[in-house]
C-alpha cells in the first residue's frame, strides 16, 4: 500500500498516477480521456463482491469491450502518423481502487497502450456504513478528476471523450464543460452538484479548481457506449457533441468521419468484433445503418463507407441503408459538425441536469 501512496497524487478520494513528465503531458493540443470501466474494460461490479472478485482479477483475465483494443491501438497509429508524435495522449479514468494499478497499467500494455496518466478513486475509505452509498457516487470523483487533468494539459487543449451510460457520463462530461466554459453561475452550479450527491468537501474542491483552469471549453466530442441500453434519444438533450454508440464499430465510423482514424483502421476494428466477439455482418449493417438514420453519419462519408466496406466483405453486397443519408451542412477541415435539417445545437446553451428522464 505504502508503494503506491508514494508514487501517486492523492487529493480527496482522487487518486493520480502519471507516467511522463509534466512537459510531455503539456505539449499535446488534442488529449483523448477513456472512462476504463464498462467503456474500455469489460468490468462488471456493482456490489462489494463484484468489487473484490474485479480487484484480484489478473491483468490477462480483464476482459475489454468488444473492439475497444483495436480502436485506441488505431487511434494511437493516426495520431502518430499526422503528428510525427511518438507519444499518443491518452488518459484513463476508473472508479477503481488504486490498489490494483499496476494490474490496470499491466493490461493497457498487454493490449500496446501506455497511457500519460491514470485516475482512480480511493474507495476503501468508503467501506463503512455510512459512506457506502458513495462506492458508487461518480459525479463528484470524475468531475474533480476532470479539472486536475486540465489543469496540466495546453491552455488550448482539445478533448474527446468516452464514457457508458452506466455512470452518468454524458452528465459529468458534459458538466466538465461547462464548468470549464463558465457557463453556470456559481449558485447554479452549487445548486447541480447538491442535486447529483456531491459532498460539500468536493464541491469546494471543484470549485477552486474551476478558478484555477483557463476559461474555455476543452471538450471536442464525447462518444457514449450505451452499455446498459439507454435510448439514444436520452442523450439528445446533451447536444450533437455527445454520441451515443451501440458498440465500437458505431464509433469507429464516426471517427472516420472526422478523420482520426483510416478505413484500415476501421476494417481492424470489424474483423476485431467478429473474430474475437462473435459479430456478424448483420450486426455491422445494422449499425452502420443506425447512425444513418439518426443522422450522425453524412453522405460523402457514409456513401464511401457503403462502396469500401462491401469491398472488403464487412457488408452483404445488397445492402442499402434504409434512408438516404443526409448531406453535410457545417465542416471545419475534416470535422463534421452539422448536416442538413433540423438539429439539436452542437452545445446547448443550458443543461438539465437534475431531471434524468431516460
Amino acid at each position: 500500500m505504502a508503494d503506491w501512496r508514494s508514487r501517486a497524487e492523492i487529493v480527496h478520494d482522487v487518486v493520480y498516477f502519471e507516467y511522463v513528465s509534466a512537459e510531455v503531458v503539456r505539449t499535446s493540443e488534442e488529449v483523448f480521456v477513456w472512462d476504463l470501466d464498462k467503456t474500455y474494460l469489460d468490468t462488471k461490479w456493482g456490489t462489494l463482491k463484484e468489487l473484490f472478485e474485479t480487484a484480484f482479477e489478473k491483468a490477462f483475465q480483464k476482459r475489454n469491450v468488444p473492439g475497444t483494443g483495436s480502436l485506441v491501438r488505431g487511434l494511437s497509429a493516426s495520431w502518430q502518423e499526422v503528428t510525427g508524435q511518438k507519444v499518443f495522449p491518452i488518459y484513463f479514468i476508473t472508479a477503481s481502487p488504486p490498489q490494483i494499478e499496476e494490474k490496470i497499467v499491466e493490461k493497457l500494455i498487454l493490449d500496446g497502450i501506455q497511457p500519460l496518466g491514470i485516475f482512480f478513486k480511493d474507495n476503501l475509505k468508503n467501506l463503512k456504513p455510512k459512506r457506502l452509498w458513495r462506492l458508487t457516487q461518480q459525479v463528484g470523483f470524475k468531475l474533480q478528476a476532470l479539472l486536475q487533468l486540465r489543469m496540466r494539459l495546453h491552455e488550448h487543449v482539445r478533448q474527446v471523450m468516452w464514457g457508458d451510460d452506466s455512470e452518468s457520463d454524458a452528465i459529468i462530461y458534459s458538466l466538465y464543460s461547462d464548468i470549464c466554459a463558465r457557463r453556470l453561475t456559481e449558485r447554479e452550479l452549487r445548486e447541480i452538484l447538491r442535486g447529483l450527491r456531491v459532498i460539500g468537501e468536493q464541491t469546494e474542491i471543484i470549485l477552486r479548481l474551476q478558478g484555477r483552469v483557463p476559461e474555455r471549453d476543452p471538450v471536442e466530442k464525447i462518444y457514449i457506449n450505451l452499455a446498459v441500453d439507454t435510448d439514444p434519444d436520452y442523450y439528445l438533450k446533451f447536444g450533437r457533441r455527445v454520441v451515443p454508440t451501440d458498440n465500437t464499430f458505431q464509433a469507429a465510423l464516426d471517427l472516420y468521419q472526422d478523420r482520426r482514424i483510416n478505413f484500415e483502421q476501421v476494417t481492424r476494428v470489424a474483423q476485431d468484433m467478429i473474430m474475437n466477439y462473435g459479430f456478424t455482418i448483420e450486426e455491422l449493417e445494422r449499425s452502420l445503418n443506425n447512425l444513418i438514420r439518426r443522422q450522425t453519419l453524412g453522405a460523402p462519408c457514409a456513401t464511401e463507407l457503403i462502396d469500401r466496406l462491401k469491398e472488403e466483405e464487412l457488408l452483404t453486397i445488397h445492402f442499402a441503408p434504409s434512408m438516404e443519408p443526409a448531406a453535410v451542412k457545417d465542416q471545419v477541415g475534416h470535422r463534421v459538425f452539422e448536416l442538413e435539417g433540423e438539429h439539436e445545437p452542437w452545445v446547448p446553451e443550458r443543461i438539465d441536469y437534475l431531471h434524468d428522464y431516460r
